[in-house]
């Protein structure tokens, strides 16, 4: 009722006025309808500092209580819950500080404004990464910023390091530093007073140092894989666990180990020995002059590897087993059995294959419970605990997940066309159903377990990633998915900093995505869309996963050899068993659209036409994709004549009452955009220039009527500026014979609040 204080006083005032200038609205969309098929770009930024007090504001949607209020989340009937018994959604981002000016520890005098303003946009959660990397001195930050503003100038990408916790004047990162260490407690302080739970990561970034006494620590660049088999790196790994969630907050008055707005404890990030053995980086050529064409083993631990994989055959083989398996493998008898590069895989026996499999799933599942159990007996850290997420979709999930299955529960990552994949990209998803995003992630989670994706993105540049959230947010609800994470947010420090998107991840100042957060929060935090009525769950039979990690990639991402890709945009999908029978026979994927089984998301697909989803619920309804060319596609209450080729448009309710009934709605009505300067690479899928502030949009521009508003006597449309504050005074709705037409694209935006006067 407070922010619908800001009309009722001028009302009728309100009304009188729209319905004057609505014929100049109309009359100005005719002209546009004429004008070059171009809509010019117009300058659109995000102001965070502006936003308090928005009428826009989702905060609701986390409660009064601070996080954690009433204990722990939990798990029960396969779903993150909260003390009470309720669901726990995670509508989430990752905080990092790749680009300068930015932070993922901000100062204590601005943390208690980055937790309130992700709160306003239904963050509920936030997943800190790279907290193991080294601390930046005063000295260091003056030359990154010196060097961000040549950069700024030349319109040129700049990229530093986040800053973490360790200690960055010791020759060893055995040390979290004490101011670091006080302003992650303070941001976390204020993070749970504003109802926002933490997800703390251990071993993501660490590079070893000379002190720490790693073997070949000079040689290694990321430690991952290592960090499975190196005696030394599990005991810094513990170390360091130990230093972090026993560290006692002052703020909030207990350790990390028993802070119930800590949500989750990672163990590892995209980290993987499964994953090192499908791309063949278990060589062991890893040398301080040799070449480094990606990742590898040094001999040291290649060595030690072997060793590990005969003692093991040695304990769970038969001697004549292990005989055999020196027969196939062509060496003499009381020789070590060769372990199998990648090449291989395709002319090797069975046996030999499966016993490799096998042995690198007990080093995965030792490890992880290992590491589970420390966590948990040894430092007595009562928040979930999840080891590595399924993260790479062109190589087979289903050995790495044994070990991951079990722990609390299953994570995933996932990026359309990310910018370290070159060739063909900045290409729409809507028009690649069977390879999106949702079909990927939906290989992962099991049944009855919860399901999180902690990374997801549209990197820039991408002049479709419009789509992302509205699609994600939605088939997440009706896949019944426990949590989503967009990487990154990044807390920018002070108020000397450009207003444009300086990195392919950050969205902290995208003007679409920030715009378009309040609304996924709301389409999956109040589970706008319906879970699927149908759930198809998959067997593995133990051939079968083993199997699997030699399929040829054609077999991406689901490693399932006749399974349907659609499966996911239809029905929920989960795996059943990686021990049970084999993968039952499914009929083949259907023609699309591609319609959920509640009838609710629809994915058209039309080689002319272009792609289309539709989006339709009590609540929530959007039109995602090739909107003009798709005209005849509509939802039960939002129909739309634009002049874009590409857009996405979502109409929400802003109270528990259906679109149909609500008073207000929120609209976003969103397309391309761009840096002011970026320049585009000849193939058009980079940028070659970054460019610099501020952001411009292309608005969407035309029509849109809003159809079965029970009782409405008019309809009043205030677009809002980047800190989502009115535009003006709010502009009055037509009249039509089936609904309300209200216009679109000035001025530009990519936001609307809608007022429904009963």
């Amino acid at each position: 009722m407070k922010t619908l204080r800001r009309f009722d006083p001028a009302l009728t005032r309100c009304v009188r006025t729209a319905i004057r200038v609505a014929p100049v609205f109309a009359a100005l969309a005719v002209a546009c309808a004429h004008a070059a098929d171009d809509i010019p770009l117009q300058p659109f930024s995000i102001d965070h500092a502006g936003h308090k007090d928005s009428p826009a504001d989702v905060s609701f949607l986390l409660g009064k209580d601070p996080a954690g209020q009433g204990g722990f989340i939990a798990v029960q009937n396969g779903h993150l819950t909260k003390p009470d018994g309720s669901r726990f959604r995670i509508w989430g981002v990752d905080i990092t500080g790749w680009t300068q000016g930015s932070s993922n520890l901000p100062p204590k005098d601005q943390a208690e404004f980055w937790a309130a303003e992700m709160a306003r946009s239904g963050i509920n959660c936030v997943r800190f990464h790279f907290l193991d990397l080294p601390t930046r001195s005063a000295e260091d930050d003056a030359r990154m910023a010196e060097r961000r503003k040549q950069a700024e100038a030349a319109g040129e990408q700049f990229k530093g390091r986040p800053a973490g916790l360790v200690d960055r004047n010791r020759n060893d990162t055995q040390a979290l530093d004490p101011e670091a260490l006080d302003r992650l407690d303070y941001f976390v302080f204020q993070l749970k007073r504003h109802g926002v739970y933490s997800n703390l990561n251990l071993n993501v970034g660490l590079r070893y140092k000379a002190g720490d006494d790693v073997p070949d620590s000079g040689v290694i660049n990321l430690s991952k894989g290592f960090t499975y088999i190196s005696t030394r790196m599990i005991e810094l790994q513990k170390k360091y666990a130990r230093e972090l969630l026993t560290h006692h907050n002052p703020y909030t008055n207990t350790d990390y180990a028993h802070e119930p707005a800590v949500a989750t404890v990672e163990i590892v990030n995209e980290n993987s020995i499964f994953e090192f053995w499908m791309r063949n980086w278990l060589r062991g050529e890893l040398t301080p002059d040799g070449p480094h064409y990606q990742l590898d083993f040094t001999p040291f631990y290649a060595k030690q590897l072997d060793t590990m994989y005969n003692d093991w055959l040695a304990k769970n083989r038969t001697p004549a087993q292990v005989a055999h398996l020196r027969e196939l493998a062509g060496v003499k008898p009381g020789e070590p059995v060769p372990r199998i590069r990648r090449g291989d895989f395709s002319i090797t026996p069975k046996e030999r294959f499966y016993a490799e499999a096998d042995f690198l799933a007990e080093v995965e599942k030792n490890f992880f419970v290992g590491m589970r159990d420390y966590l948990k007996k040894d430092l007595g850290v009562q928040s979930l605990v999840i080891g590595n997420a399924d993260h790479t979709y062109w190589i087979p999930n289903l050995p790495m997940m044994r070990a991951n299955s079990l722990l609390d529960y299953i994570d995933g990552h996932v990026y359309w066309q990310h910018p370290a994949i070159w060739g063909k990209r900045n290409t729409p998803m809507v028009d690649d159903p069977l390879h999106s995003t949702i079909v990927k992630l939906s290989r992962s989670p099991f049944l009855d377990r919860p399901f999180t994706v902690s990374e997801v993105n549209h990197p820039n540049p991408n002049e479709y990633a419009a789509e992302m959230i509205p699609i994600l947010a939605s088939y997440a609800a009706f896949q019944d998915w426990d949590g989503i994470y967009f990487y990154t947010f990044e807390p920018k420090v002070g108020a000397e900093w450009q207003h444009y998107v300086a990195d392919e991840f950050d969205i902290t100042l995208d003007p679409v995505k920030m715009t378009q957060m309040s609304v996924g929060a709301l389409i999956f935090c109040r589970a706008d869309v319906q879970p699927a009525k149908e759930i198809v769950a998959r067997t593995y039979s133990a051939e079968q996963v083993n199997e699997s990690a030699r399929l040829p990639e054609s077999e991406r991402p689901y490693f399932t050899p006749g399974f349907p890709l659609s499966t996911a945009l239809r029905h929920g999908s989960r795996i059943r068993s990686l021990t049970g029978p084999p993968t039952a026979k499914f009929a083949p994927d259907p023609a699309p659209p591609y319609v959920t089984d509640t009838g609710e998301i629809a994915w058209h697909v039309d080689p002319v036409k272009h792609g289309l989803v539709t989006i339709d619920t009590p609540r929530a309804q959007a039109l995602v994709g090739f909107v003009r060319d798709n005209s005849q596609m509509t939802t039960r209450h939002l129909a739309a004549e634009v002049k874009n080729d590409f857009a996405v448009i979502t109409l929400s309710s802003l109270s528990a009452e259906p679109i149909q009934r609500a008073n207000r709605l929120l609209l976003t009505a969103c397309s391309r955009w761009q840096n002011t300067g970026s320049q585009w690479n000849d193939r058009h899928t980079l940028w070659d220039k970054w460019g610099h502030g501020p952001t411009l949009i292309e608005p969407v521009t035309g029509w849109l009527v809003l159809r079965e508003l029970d009782g409405a006597v008019a309809v009043l449309l205030t677009p809002l500026d980047g800190a989502s504050q009115p535009i003006g005074q709010p502009i009055g709705g037509r009249r039509l014979e089936d609904g309300w037409e209200i216009p679109l694209g000035n001025p530009a935006t990519t936001h609307y609040l809608i007022q429904v006067v009963r």
